[in-house]
C-alpha cells in the first residue's frame, strides 16, 4: 500500500513529494527512489497517527535560505569559471527601477 501511495503522491504536480522524488532519482534509480518516497510517507502516517502533528504541504518553493545558499554556490562556480557576478534579487531590482508588478 506504501508503495502505491508514493506513486501517487509522486503524480501529484507541486508536491513536497515529487520533488523529493525527482531529487533522489538520478542516485538511486526508479525502484530506491519510491521506496524512499514510501519511507518518508509512512514516518509522516506515524508521526501524525502518533504524535497528532498537522501536516502542512511544503509545495515546490524552497526556503529563502536554501535559496540564497544556492545562487552562493552557483555564482561562486561562475567565478571559478571566470565570469565577474554579483547577485540582486528581482523584486529589489523592480522595485528601483519604478517597475510595478
Amino acid at each position: 500500500m506504501l508503495n502505491q501511495a508514493a506513486h501517487v503522491a509522486v503524480c501529484k504536480k507541486g508536491s513536497y513529494f515529487q520533488v523529493l522524488f525527482r531529487r533522489l532519482l538520478p542516485r538511486l534509480g526508479y525502484k530506491s527512489a519510491i521506496w524512499a518516497v514510501a519511507h518518508r510517507l509512512c514516518r509522516l502516517a506515524w508521526k501524525i497517527l502518533h504524535e497528532g502533528v498537522r501536516f502542512v504541504e511544503q509545495g515546490r518553493e524552497p526556503d529563502p535560505q536554501a535559496k540564497k545558499q544556492r545562487a552562493r554556490m552557483l555564482a561562486r562556480t561562475l567565478r571559478k569559471l571566470g565570469y565577474e557576478v554579483t547577485i540582486t534579487a528581482i523584486n529589489q531590482v523592480a522595485a528601483t527601477s519604478g517597475i510595478q508588478i
